[in-house]
């Protein structure tokens, strides 16, 4: 009889340490809805290489191919403002094998572009947030500004007397100007460029006098004394410019244009692939080296859950909206 408990006891442990076996492999393992199949993983980037975003997928897609087991394809996809590489992921099958690499300029285009033929916001699904970039406000040293506030106190004494550059209408830097300006209540006049580099040219030589840029972009002209940092257009001060206030700090108004950047799928695509790649990818940018390999690009690493990241798409879709509105502004 005792010999006989010992046996039920003993196989009674081994079933349970088999299903506590199984129960890690299963969370440690990549998702199988990912692994069934060899096919290639396409990552769209709607922009050119060497961008924040093209730096994301490029740092992502081979650590994502490793945990899979998967081919992972980064693809460029320019033009149309980021619209042609987007509408490839809108028309593309959902069926786990493209994805989408974007930024806010994502749900600007939205309201700036009335005549597209899918819905940006509508026609994806969030799969996660990959980081956050932040811009700055900047001045040349010949202004004169020290702070926002007296570029401000001086544009409203002198308006459209001054200028700001940006790479062009319906650029995060120049939506943020206008929303500084709406929110500062003051006139400035735009001078949109064909890219960020001849931007920075010109308000390098003095040629305009401010400009919104990101951290990056900005940092080591600040360090050259080249120009000057006015605020950071965020709820918070940045770990590298410690010293450089928000604008809200700065007397020139509650002004929070961080820039998210992150991952969809085309529209219907199954829920279990969207939590798998949403899982696997949050894994992925929790590593010491991803995190290493955001920060010259002055992104700082985040993630939610696809739900959060819908949520945060839409209000910023809505936010963007009514200020493109009030702004009157047009796409080129």
């Amino acid at each position: 009889m005792k010999r006989r408990n010992f046996t039920l006891q003993t196989t009674f442990s081994l079933l349970a340490g088999i299903l506590l076996g199984a129960n890690a492999f299963a969370q440690t393992a990549p998702p199988s809805v990912l692994t069934g199949t060899q096919a290639p993983i396409k990552l769209i980037v709607p922009f050119t290489p060497g961008t924040g975003i093209d730096l994301i997928a490029r740092t992502v897609g081979p650590k994502l191919s490793q945990r899979l087991g998967r081919p992972v394809v980064v693809e460029n996809r320019v033009g149309a403002s980021g619209n042609l590489g987007t509408e490839a992921v809108v028309r593309a099958a959902p069926d786990g094998q493209t994805l989408l690499v974007s930024v806010n300029t994502l749900v600007m285009n939205r309201s700036l572009y009335a005549g597209l033929s899918f819905d940006p916001v509508k026609d994806l699904a969030p799969v996660i947030l990959t980081s956050w970039g932040q811009l700055l406000l900047v001045t040349h040293p010949k202004t004169n500004f020290k702070t926002a506030a007296e570029l401000v106190s001086h544009a409203k004494a002198n308006p459209g007397r001054l200028n700001y550059a940006s790479p062009g209408v319906g650029t995060p830097h120049h939506l943020s100007m206008e929303l500084f300006k709406n929110t500062a209540q003051v006139f400035l006049t735009h001078i949109p460029y064909r890219g960020t580099a001849p931007a920075v040219t010109d308000l390098l030589g003095g040629q305009v006098d401010a400009m919104f840029l990101p951290i990056h972009v900005a940092l080591p002209q600040i360090k050259a004394g080249k120009l000057v940092a006015l605020g950071i257009g965020s709820d918070q001060r940045h770990p590298l410019l410690p010293n450089v206030p928000t604008l809200s700090e700065a007397k020139a108004g509650k002004v929070n244009v961080d820039m998210w950047y992150g991952i969809f799928a085309p529209k219907n695509t199954p829920n279990d692939i969207v939590q798998a790649f949403n899982r696997e990818i949050k894994t992925i940018l929790a590593s010491e080296d991803v995190q290493k390999a955001f920060q010259p690009q002055g992104m700082d690493p985040a993630n939610s859950t696809p739900e959060e990241f819908g949520k945060l798409v839409e209000r910023d879709a809505n936010r963007w909206a009514e200020l493109i509105k009030i702004q009157n502004i047009k796409a080129e």
